[in-house]
């Protein structure tokens, strides 16, 4: 055992030296990486012991409908929403979908992108209630220099907004344990952001924090930039306030979609995330039946400001540690990274708040764009609005292929985004191509064959059908 431990040392102590020479980041930046990797070669993962594990009371993951109604007074809702706070992450790139720059800059509908309608939302309720709730987007290095030029944009807008950047730390080359930029990779491939989980820190290192605990805040609701369903909600900041709750998580109900995502857990008499990956092989399945756990994170987050002031000072933020092996120019790299909603344990009176599922809309690829892009919502001041028509609580399950990944291709393919109110599946594969005014009901696919260019002539309504090639047309 203690050849073992020397090396790990070792190993820390060679790390520690490369990284002081680092002038790219600073001293904070350091700390916080040194503290990551030394917490990682320590070993100390938790490993949950599967019998203790209990499924949470609805005094722990609270059901949305036993809330009760917030204050009709006007100034009383202004006196809470003072105390709020909206943060959104804002580090990802838009690359999987074809487009350059932060994603939050995509187009989402009317023309209208990510941040425009976060922009909008807010400034409707800072203008309607008379308080000022400011927005913080916390940016990666990969999407800082992009985002600052277009926040100029809203200058003249009703909201104060805050932008400041998350931590940059060097990716580890797997093979010596040495951080990549050592080796001349001095460029951003070299670095990377180290998950969500890292916006608390962030936030009290940008000196954000503090100036937001002067101003009287208590609340901030952190959510992800392409979450459309996670907007401010009067009724859970009031149920937090009342009950001193330091930190919420919103959970929403499991589709088969959604197996994958992280679930709450009553353990050792705390509230806890339990990932897939913290999962023993044996148990995997069990962990993906909706029957058992019922429910996952939306990444919704609600979290007491003085709390986490307190819980950074203390060093006391030590959330589970996520390996991600990458390989950059044929080099084995190793970064490591931590989620924002395992910090659940270390907040007193933590809780989960069982939402309905309109407030989970991700737009992760163009599947969900031609949801939002459809007339299964509509826009009302910033607001994405589910059609009240629609008769099924679900939304209709889209698979298109990869003709279809990138923004520009998905936008030329349609002429008009089909109505899709009724539609419960809908699979396209190959060459197609769809006109305007086009209906589609039931269970649709449409499949050119390889080398065929199929056209969706204007006009057509599809119900229940398998469109195979142009004589099924």
């Amino acid at each position: 055992m203690a050849a073992t431990a020397v090396s790990v040392d070792e190993k820390l102590d060679k790390l520690r030296a490369e990284v002081a020479k680092l002038s790219q980041i600073s001293e904070n930046e350091k700390a916080g990486f040194i503290s990551l990797v030394s917490r990682y070669l320590s070993g100390e993962a938790e490993q949950i012991e599967w019998s203790k594990i209990q499924t949470p009371t609805d005094e722990v993951v609270v059901p949305y409908d036993t809330l009760t109604s917030p204050p009709e007074d006007l100034e009383e809702t202004k006196k809470l929403l003072d105390k709020l706070v909206v943060l959104k992450l804002n580090g990802g790139l838009g690359t999987t979908m074809g487009c350059t720059g932060p994603k939050s800059v995509i187009e989402v509908r009317n023309g209208f992108t990510f941040l425009d309608l976060i922009v909008i939302q807010i400034e409707s309720l800072n203008k309607k209630y008379g308080c000022n709730v400011p927005l913080l987007l916390m940016n990666s290095f990969n999407t800082h220099d992009d985002t600052q030029k277009i926040v100029e944009k809203y200058s003249n807008s009703n909201i104060e907004i805050h932008t400041f950047n998350q931590s940059q730390y060097p990716r580890i080359v797997t093979e010596d344990f040495l951080p990549l930029p050592s080796k001349g990779k001095s460029g951003k491939d070299g670095w990377y952001p180290p998950g969500h989980g890292d916006v608390f820190p962030s936030l009290n290192n940008s000196g954000k924090l503090d100036i937001l605990l002067a101003q009287g805040k208590e609340y901030v609701f952190v959510a992800n930039s392409d979450n459309l369903g996670a907007i401010v909600d009067i009724k859970i900041l009031d149920h937090l306030i009342n009950n001193q709750n330091e930190y919420c998580m919103e959970v929403t109900p499991k589709t088969l979609a959604d197996v994958k995502g992280g679930t709450l857990i009553s353990y050792e008499g705390r509230v806890q995330l339990l990932e897939i990956a913290q999962v023993p092989d044996e148990h995997v399945n069990e962990f993906k039946s909706i029957e058992k756990f019922k429910i996952f994170n939306t990444n919704n987050l609600w979290v007491n400001l003085k709390a986490v002031k307190r819980l950074v000072e203390a060093e006391a933020l030590k959330m589970e540690i996520i390996p991600n092996p990458k390989e950059v120019d044929g080099v084995k790299v190793l970064q490591l990274e931590t989620a924002a909603g395992a910090a659940i344990r270390f907040f007193d009176k933590a809780i989960g708040i069982n939402v309905p599922r309109s407030r989970f809309l991700p737009v992760k690829a163009t599947s969900d764009l031609l949801l939002v892009q459809s007339d299964l919502y509509t826009l009302v001041d910033g607001f994405v609005i589910r059609n009240p028509s629609r008769a099924n609580p679900a939304n209709p399950s889209i698979e298109l292929g990869p003709e279809f990944k990138k923004v520009a291709n998905f936008l030329a393919r349609f002429k008009s985004i089909p109505s899709i109110v009724e539609l419960d599946s809908l699979k396209v594969s190959g060459d197609v191509w769809f006109g305007s005014g086009i209906t589609l009901k039931g269970k649709v696919t449409i499949t050119a064959k390889s080398g065929v260019k199929l056209e969706v002539p204007d006009g057509a309504v599809f119900e229940n059908k398998d469109v195979n090639g142009p004589e099924d047309l």
